[in-house]
């Protein structure tokens, strides 16, 4: 009798997150490609089959099982109430590897406040059903409308307040806009339909993605060292280190001296280095590095 081929059915983000996310599973290890307009993208690995799939109706997909599990933002995943299992959050977002957040903003001379002043106002969001939740929950009564696109624009002749996603908040300034209040903090969720999360051979094949994943994430920020150390000096030297466990030391064939191999984070290196040469530290080597797992 014939065996069936066992299959993850993943879905990835196309938009706004899809280059970052197709880097980050080729940093973790999967040679992913995507072809002209396909919506398949081809994974390396035989028993993960990929679409990709709006973030917006990620969830829907995935609760549904249409899906085995997909890549969204906690925002779209309570826009639609989903009733999944949040595998895990991995922080990364289109410009770099912080929350987003979705705010309330106003033109600059709008005599809105606060969120209390949103009574009785029209609001052009793309989040409508978090909206009128949030909204609701602060017994503010406000006209919220679906955005189409160029949210921005909207006020003050369309729209007396826009809900509106942003990362550096830029657009907004760019356009005139003040925020009044963030009204939700989202970051990429990695998400399971609840029956497939059921079923062991998948559950552990999500596990050792989203473990690969993390890696590659935990990995951006953070360098490898390298460094030789006289023995007179080894003592002084790790007093200065800000390694993430202690660093691994290794004799060198020469006995008065050692090999010293640490992870870090990158932003401490050009503060670090020239201390660790004049503590006598030398043929210092710093490496990128593809994964840290804990």
């Amino acid at each position: 009798m014939k065996q069936t081929r066992k299959i993850l059915r993943l879905g990835l983000p196309k938009g706004s997150l899809q280059e970052a996310t197709l880097k980050l599973f080729r940093k973790a290890g999967y040679h992913v490609t995507v072809s002209g307009r396909s919506y398949y993208p081809i994974f390396d690995d035989m028993e993960i089959e990929s679409m990709l799939i709006r973030a917006q109706e990620m969830a829907r997909y995935v609760e549904n099982g249409i899906i085995d599990c997909g890549l969204t933002g906690y925002d779209w995943i309570m826009e639609q109430n989903a009733d999944i299992r949040e595998v895990a959050e991995l922080t990364y977002a289109k410009e770099g590897l912080k929350p987003v957040r979705w705010v309330v903003a106003v033109p600059n001379d709008s005599k809105i406040k606060t969120i209390k002043d949103l009574n009785g106002k029209r609001i052009a969001t793309e989040l409508v059903g978090f909206t009128k939740r949030f909204l609701k929950a602060n017994k503010i009564k406000a006209e919220v409308d679906f955005s189409w696109g160029a949210t921005e624009v909207k006020p003050p002749h369309l729209a007396d307040a826009i809900v509106e996603l942003t990362e550096t908040g830029s657009s907004l300034r760019a356009n005139n806009l003040r925020i009044v209040e963030t009204i939700l903090q989202s970051s990429t969720r990695f998400i399971s339909n609840k029956k497939a999360w059921q079923d062991r051979w998948k559950q552990q094949k999500m596990e050792n993605l989203v473990m690969l994943l993390k890696g590659a994430l935990a990995a951006e920020e953070k360098v490898g060292m390298k460094m030789n150390v006289k023995q007179a000096d080894l003592k002084r030297l790790l007093a200065i280190l800000p390694a993430m466990h202690s660093p691994t030391i290794s004799a060198l064939s020469d006995k008065e001296w050692y090999d010293l191999d640490v992870v870090l984070d990158e932003k401490q290196v050009r503060e670090l280095i020239p201390k660790l040469k004049k503590a006598g530290a030398s043929g210092i080597v710093e490496y990128q590095l593809n994964k840290v797992i804990p």
